[in-house]
């Protein structure tokens, strides 16, 4: 199911998680043809109207149960937050299923002219650097929106009928642990410092994860000079020569 090109009529897909992104992925999916299953720890008011839209779409919906990996599932899309060792995920891999974030998904299903991501993490100050980046890109001319984890799902951008020319992505490392192919025309790590280390396990883990955010740049990656910790991640990631 590797490239962009995956053929997702009939694929077996569990989306884990609703809320802002499960819900577009699960849709999306559907959408293409897949056999969505969307899974949910939670069972309230608030997904109880998701799964009825969801179920609207011919999407199945299993609240209350996250951690059973339906049988047949062939890709398991993740929402942020859920974390590596939880049981879903470590059933799908004692099966052999791969496990994308909605990132991942989303730059999966990018078209052949699909507008650069300049994306953006760091511990502290993603949302009020994409907000400015977005609004000096529209100033430029440039069709533009601040995306990712500032609230406002990728895969509903990059499947919008009218093309951006440009993204301003926010990425969380939530997101970027469960996005292994994502190559962002320039990159910016702002800062490092210790967070969400109950979920990535260490701190070394949750740098690495962050770092992924160089992997394959075309034209920029962007560090902190007051942070050697950000350099050093340029330094070690595999960006494209020159």
């Amino acid at each position: 199911m590797a490239g962009h090109q995956v053929n997702w009529d009939g694929k077996h897909i569990t989306v884990a998680g609703l809320g802002v992104s499960g819900v577009p992925a699960a849709r999306a999916l559907a959408g293409l043809g897949a056999r969505v299953t969307a899974v949910n720890g939670s069972d309230g008011d608030r997904e109880r109207a998701q799964a009825a839209e969801l179920e609207a779409l011919g999407v199945t919906v299993r609240l209350g149960d996250g951690d059973t990996l339906p049988e047949g599932t062939e890709l398991v899309v993740t929402t942020p937050g859920w974390k590596p060792g939880s049981p879903l995920f470590r059933a799908a891999e004692a099966a052999g299923v791969p496990v994308w974030g909605d990132v991942e998904l989303a730059w999966r299903l990018r078209g052949p002219d699909a507008a650069p991501w300049l994306a953006v993490t760091g511990t502290n100050g993603k949302t009020t650097t994409v907000r400015m980046l977005a609004s000096i890109l529209e100033a430029a001319g440039l069709r533009t929106a601040a995306v990712g984890n500032i609230g406002v799902s990728l895969i509903d951008v990059v499947r919008s009928a009218e093309p951006y020319d440009v993204l301003a992505v926010e990425l969380s490392s939530y997101q970027l642990h469960w996005a292994p192919s994502l190559r962002p025309h320039s990159a910016a790590v702002l800062n490092l410092a210790p967070d969400h280390l109950d979920w990535h396990g260490s701190m070394a883990a949750y740098a690495a994860d962050k770092g992924r955010i160089y992997e394959g740049n075309q034209v920029a990656c962007v560090y902190n000079l007051a942070d050697p910790a950000t350099e050093a991640l340029v330094r070690e990631a595999d960006v494209v020569e020159g």
